[in-house]
């Protein structure tokens, strides 16, 4: 019998309402174009713009002018090409300082910090985070008025190249999520700015090696170039395969051909890589201990994109540095022992399992690399105490990274294969070889050769496909 039957009269007690929560006021947390500064006197900033402006012809600025027009903003010098275009400069060769004002106005009243700052002067319309072709004119700027690079002015073939390079370094740098565009978050984290900055205080450009070195680039291009032995700027597997004598194995060369780490088409369709891949390859190669290089080479090991090492993955690669060390007469120690020494090495967090966290905590990620698929590496690692590679990954100060530590050897072995290099025979004149006649022009000054002429041009360059025009072939 039910309740209600039994006893009509119990009514079921209303629940009454809660009070109104007594509203919280949540103090804003998230600035993704800086936190406001109440400091900032807009107006006074303005009338020092005006001012400036009223020193040129009808209040208008050419982009010779805009060194004079940053100061007054209170930006680095070198942010004159970024505010000519972002004012418009570009499509009409100068600026009114009305234009100007009213881009400069809303720009302190949106954009509180130098991140969001740069971002929004150098961005394509609609967008919010910078591509690499959104930094081509504050490059071609730098190129063009820096004074570490004014030997540079007669070969404006090689300025894409630079451009390109440079571009290069900084997406390996910044873009952290490996996206290929750069928010204001990343730009923030970095050092970038600082760097922009700095260009205005250092004459000698190769002193800025995170980003904008001329021997860091002429080193990688010279590495490229005796790669790309038909010059089409394109290499493919076998030709990857000479870096280093053949030191990196032949299922690494594989990884890195099936897009694990590089961008474009090209390497989809037609097995081959660009200068832009090139760059990341190299700097990957010689400095192993920074957070992008790991990234880099983990992709390149996860065969399966799980996220992690499985011990399958790791003997797939060692099987081959044993078969390469027995036909040097060099006894491979067994795989299970190899394993056990690795991962004593990384220590991973979870047993038989390899993160890409427990390498980038792992300061000895070089080595671990190393094993698996440079066979010259893995051999000068094992002929060092592993004590001495701790105490080197240990120690602190301004040291030069193992990039900066390769790039510069490389440059004094270029520059001293030049200098000893004798063109002349008694009777008649040496043929130059197309290595020396495209880059003998790119030396710094001090080691030009004087019978060097400007070089021919390469061809339009694009970031990651390239054309081969008849100027890419070599004088026959």
């Amino acid at each position: 019998m039910s309740l209600e039957r039994v006893a009509p009269w119990v009514q079921t007690r209303k629940e009454e309402p809660l009070p109104p929560a007594a509203s919280l006021s949540v103090p804003t947390f998230y600035f993704p174009r800086g936190r406001p500064q109440d400091a900032v006197n807009v107006d006074a900033v303005i009338a020092k713009i005006e001012r400036t402006f009223a020193q040129f012809p009808h209040e208008r600025a050419t982009m010779g002018d805009m060194g004079r027009v940053a100061k007054a903003c209170g930006c680095p010098l070198y942010w004159k090409g970024p505010l000519f275009c972002g004012a418009g400069g570009e499509r009409t060769g100068s600026v009114s300082v009305h234009k100007f004002v009213a881009m400069w106005r809303k720009m302190l009243q949106s954009c509180h910090d130098d991140a969001a700052k740069f971002v929004h002067l150098l961005v394509s319309p609609g967008g919010n985070s910078l591509a690499q072709e959104d930094f081509i004119p504050f490059l071609q700027d730098v190129v063009n008025t820096h004074p570490g690079l004014a030997f540079l002015k007669e070969a404006s073939e090689f300025h894409s190249r630079y451009i390109t390079t440079v571009i290069q370094r900084i997406f390996y740098t910044v873009n952290r999520s490996w996206s290929g565009r750069i928010t204001c978050a990343e730009l923030r984290r970095s050092t970038f700015l600082q760097n922009v900055a700095l260009l205005e205080d250092e004459a000698d450009i190769n002193q800025l090696t995170d980003f904008f070195s001329y021997e860091h680039f002429y080193v990688i291009y010279c590495k490229f170039w005796e790669l790309d032995t038909d010059h089409d700027l394109l290499i493919d597997a076998q030709d990857l395969a000479r870096h280093s004598d053949h030191a990196i194995s032949t299922k690494m060369i594989e990884r890195i051909f099936s897009g694990a780490v590089t961008r474009g088409k090209k390497v989809q369709k037609e097995g081959k890589i660009s200068y832009a891949d090139f760059v990341w390859f190299l700097i990957s190669e010689e400095d192993k201990k920074t957070p992008t290089s790991v990234e880099y080479w983990f992709r390149c090991m996860d065969l399966d994109g799980d996220g992690v090492l499985s011990m399958y993955e790791l003997e797939y690669f060692y099987e081959e540095q044993c078969r390469r060390l027995d036909s040097m007469a060099i006894e491979a120690l067994p795989f299970e022992d190899c394993l056990c020494q690795m991962l004593d090495l990384v220590k991973p967090q979870s047993e038989g399992r390899i993160t890409l966290h427990d390498l980038k905590k792992c300061k000895l990620a070089s080595v671990f690399f190393d094993t698996f698929f440079n066979i010259e590496k893995y051999l000068d690692h094992e002929q060092r105490e592993q004590v001495s590679l701790f105490r080197e990954s240990e120690s602190e100060g301004p040291e030069m990274s193992d990039w900066e530590r390769y790039a510069a050897e490389e440059y004094d072995i270029l520059v001293a294969e030049e200098a000893v290099g004798e063109p002349w025979d008694d009777e008649y004149e040496a043929e130059l070889s197309p290595v020396d006649q495209k880059l003998g022009a790119l030396r710094s000054p001090l080691a030009q050769r004087p019978f060097f002429e400007v070089p021919t041009g390469l061809g339009a360059v694009e970031l990651y496909e390239y054309e081969c025009g008849d100027d890419d072939l070599p004088p026959s």
